[in-house]
């Protein structure tokens, strides 16, 4: 990063260019440098790490958000990323945030977050990426509290730095901040999601399928993500993308051929 230029922070997420959450985290990331916003036009929760490859991305032009660049995507919010990096920056920033997202990103709920997906698409391209949530689905959620994290750790990134090729799980536990205990920096959780389908018919008595079910929390070590939200910490999680299991390599060297 060149000292003489402010850096370059792209912001996405996956609750929309209009979600609360993002414009809390456009307001908190404003005094660390300049800002570049990429951002689905509509929410794409649970999208995981999809791209679009069958239809055309569109980019326009938002004003949603004064002194800010800012662009509303059709397409995932991964999508948005590679747009931000090879379309509108013709490279890469010094720092990619995504969120806040409405709803906890803990555990595995990593694997299926739009959110965490866009910061781990950071990592992958080899810039530091944060993603930040906070445990509150309500559309009126006070982002305060996750602002005051979002500004003391891209403080802490700003001194101290962290490897490019990870990027940080932060989830905010939903409390007043006067009530939050502090920050951890925790391993994920062993947990999933126990679940089932409610099967309903439409108006024309065709069948159809809406998925619910319950989180399933089997881990009870006190040092993860969960335990330490329910203990009214900040969860913090070093998270890559490199999903081999090291542990296991060396049993499997037996079946070579």
């Amino acid at each position: 990063m060149n000292q003489g230029r402010k850096p370059q922070i792209l912001i996405t997420n996956d609750d929309s260019i209009s979600a609360g959450g993002i414009a809390a985290l456009i307001e908190a990331a404003r005094p660390f440098g300049d800002l570049l916003v990429v951002a689905p036009d509509k929410p794409q929760s649970g999208m995981g790490h999809a791209i679009t490859i069958h239809d055309p991305i569109r980019l326009a032009k938002s004003h949603l958000y004064s002194g800010v660049e800012a662009y509303a995507c059709s397409g995932t919010p991964v999508d948005c990323v590679k747009l931000g990096i090879y379309e509108l920056l013709g490279a890469k920033p010094d720092l990619i945030l995504s969120g806040i997202n409405h709803g906890e990103n803990s555990s595995t709920n990593v694997l299926y977050s739009g959110t965490m997906s866009a910061a781990i698409e950071g990592a992958m391209e080899g810039v530091a990426s944060f993603g930040f949530s906070l445990a509150d689905f309500s559309a009126n959620a006070d982002f305060s509290a996750a602002q005051f994290y979002v500004n003391y750790l891209l403080e802490q990134y700003f001194q101290k730095g962290f490897a490019p090729s990870i990027c940080l799980n932060v989830n905010v536990p939903k409390l007043p901040l006067s009530e939050i205990k502090g920050l951890r920096f925790c391993k994920q959780a062993h947990a999933y999601w126990a679940d089932r389908f409610e099967k309903r018919s439409d108006q024309f008595g065709r069948d159809y399928f809406w998925l619910t079910g319950e989180f399933a929390d089997l881990d009870q070590r006190p040092d993860t993500d969960l335990h330490a939200l329910k203990e009214g910490y900040v969860s913090v999680v070093p998270t890559q993308y490199d999903l081999t299991a090291y542990a296991h390599l060396t049993q499997f060297k037996s079946w070579e051929s």
